[in-house]
């Protein structure tokens, strides 16, 4: 899974671009997003989990298993979600941004569900408490670098595209050497990317306060937990490829 948001219209650019901003005013009002961020990417975690349980425990799982074109459907809702979320955070009312984020975790949640059928729980909540430590490490990284990051852009969506195509072509090989390979490559790209989007995050607080957006905290902290919220999402799963025990 790479949904990714798309990138936003404005480049990323240095710190002194955005100088004229109040150095402890900016800094305060960074510290409020990254607490709504956390906050709404914990908030969809659980809603994940909470609609992958769902979809295990009633009957809507057999529908949406034993149909392709319903669990497909789900998969193209997902991406049309995620596109017109990041696209639009900006028009958007701050409520309809969260419903729709709330929209996008819940589908991600029976479409993911599939895991609970393929992998032991304990691997599960081994490769989630692995990963919710290293994402932990690399935000905190974002938050504090002082070095502009903005090189990395191009890398790491090479990267991104680079893994998306090799995943694809593996499909048809079926190479177990090469799904290892494409795994731990996987959690080093999207480790990567949560420190790059870390400091992103602060970079489109700046340019929101700058545009005299009164709604910066609320669009900037969904917008957020969407990035990191992805970025958590597959880390978690590239975690579970890589040492996930399968039920025989």
């Amino acid at each position: 899974m790479f949904d990714r948001s798309s990138p936003t219209s404005q480049p990323l650019s240095a710190d002194h671009r955005l100088m004229e901003l109040d150095d402890f005013q900016v800094d305060a009002v960074f510290k409020a997003v990254l607490r709504r961020v956390y906050l709404w990417m914990a908030l969809g975690l659980l809603v994940t989990a909470g609609a992958a349980l769902a979809t295990l425990t009633t009957p809507l799982g057999t529908w949406i298993f034993s149909n392709t074109f319903v669990f497909y459907g789900f998969m193209i809702g997902e991406l049309v979600l995620v596109m017109a979320l990041s696209a639009g955070i900006r028009k958007l009312h701050p409520s309809l941004a969260g419903v729709m984020f709330f929209a996008y975790a819940g589908l991600n949640g029976i479409t993911l569900s599939i895991i609970f059928a393929i992998y032991e729980l304990g691997s599960i909540g081994l490769a989630f408490f692995v990963t919710a430590a290293l994402f932990g490490a690399m935000s905190i990284i974002g938050y504090s670098t002082k070095k502009d990051l903005s090189q990395w852009r191009s890398y790491l969506m090479m990267g991104l595209i680079g893994l998306l195509i090799a995943s694809v072509a593996n499909i048809f090989f079926a190479s177990s050497g090469m799904d290892w390979l494409l795994s731990i490559f996987g959690v080093f790209l999207f480790l990567g990317l949560t420190i790059y989007d870390t400091q992103r995050i602060k970079h489109m607080t700046m340019w929101s306060m700058q545009s005299g957006d009164e709604a910066v905290e609320i669009k900037m902290g969904i917008l957020g937990a969407l990035k990191l919220y992805l970025d958590f999402i597959n880390i978690f799963l590239y975690m579970l490829r890589l040492f996930g025990r399968r039920r025989r």
